[in-house]
């Protein structure tokens, strides 16, 4: 088990605040309440140190940061029931998320802020817990060995052009169990099932590595496209390294289905617990979070998009081009990760 850590952020002083109308729009706790909250988190990026800093910073509330992947702290969670001190537990992918919310550990949330930003198929129905930024799950391609003209959908990736040519992660990977899980709720379980048979026969080789590894892997052409998230490419973008640098280069991107559904996108996202100590804390943490300074950052931490219209792109990010998206609630990618991870197997996705 990796070592948890715990980190507290707390800017000194109370700094008196006059009131705005932005400011009306903000968290619902009054500026000069102190507090803290505890919050469980799988996210591992310096950037969120500042996001953290900032909600101090308007709202007195210092936030106490124990980080983990997501099963360890969902297991802590669980074993340290009732007592436990967790108010907010973060994490990415909506099929987390959900597991959580399946085992009851959120409590709903009724909010109008969070309501009125996020955006209905990217939050679950009845408040058990938020998206905050999204990824794209897209198609990469090495640039000398693919017309990007021939490229569609997810599903004509089946096709016999593509035998031998595509890279991609093992099933166990929940990127992977969440795309096909949004497929089953589009196009249903046996057409996804069929289609998952005729993927694995296209496969350049057994999958191994993360998504890093499938874009490297088409750079060097041990195969020519890739399905992987959005800012994996991103990181080598922005990279100092020169090597990163040359495979950015040689990487396109494509956003598959954008005449129908659209590309399938999934979140990083945040839940209160129904054992917080400070529920109230932890609400008007998730309200920040969907403030535009926060939505900067937060998205910014992984470069992702933000949840929130009108939030500034990265820019190494929005250099990959607008998109439409594909809008099924990603709720789905949980309740129908069970079937995804069954016919996945059936396929002989290793």
């Amino acid at each position: 088990m990796h070592k948890l850590t715990r980190r507290s952020f707390l800017v000194a002083g109370g700094a008196t605040v006059a009131l705005t109308a932005t400011q009306l729009q903000r968290p619902r706790l009054s500026w000069a309440q102190t507090g803290e909250i505890n919050l469980y988190s799988s996210r591992h990026y310096n950037t969120d140190d500042a996001l953290y800093e900032g909600f101090t910073e308007e709202t007195g509330i210092r936030v106490n940061l124990i980080e983990g992947s997501a099963d360890e702290l969902l297991e802590r969670i669980l074993s340290e029931g009732s007592n436990s001190p967790a108010d907010v537990f973060m994490t990415v992918d909506a099929g987390r998320l959900w597991r959580a919310a399946d085992a009851g550990l959120f409590t709903p949330v009724s909010s109008a802020i969070l309501a009125e930003r996020i955006p209905e198929n990217l939050r679950d129905a009845e408040g058990l817990w938020f998206g905050f930024s999204k990824r794209a799950r897209v198609i990469m391609y090495n640039r000398d060995r693919v017309n990007p003209s021939d490229l569609s959908t997810y599903e004509a990736l089946t096709d016999p052009q593509w035998g031998g040519r595509i890279l991609i992660r093992t099933s166990g990977n929940i990127y992977n169990q969440s795309l096909v899980a949004g497929m089953i709720e589009v196009n249903g379980e046996a057409e996804t099932e069929a289609w998952a048979a005729g993927f694995v026969e296209n496969f350049a080789r057994t999958p191994e590595g993360n998504d890093t590894a499938q874009i490297k892997a088409v750079a060097a052409g041990l195969g020519d496209i890739a399905i992987a998230n959005s800012y994996y490419l991103v990181r080598m973008g922005k990279s100092d390294d020169p090597a990163d640098q040359e495979v950015f280069d040689r990487i396109g991107v494509f956003h598959p289905n954008q005449d129908g559904r659209g590309t399938h996108v999934n979140i990083s996202g945040a839940g209160v617990l129904t054992t917080a100590p400070n529920p109230d804390g932890a609400i008007a943490f998730l309200e920040y979070l969907s403030t535009p300074r926060a939505q900067s950052f937060f998205a910014e931490g992984n470069n992702e998009y933000p949840v929130v219209e009108g939030t500034e792109l990265d820019p190494v990010l929005a250099s990959l081009g607008s998109f439409k998206e594909d809008t099924v609630n990603v709720e789905a990618y949980g309740q129908n990760a069970g079937e995804a991870v069954q016919l996945m197997d059936r396929a002989g996705w290793a």
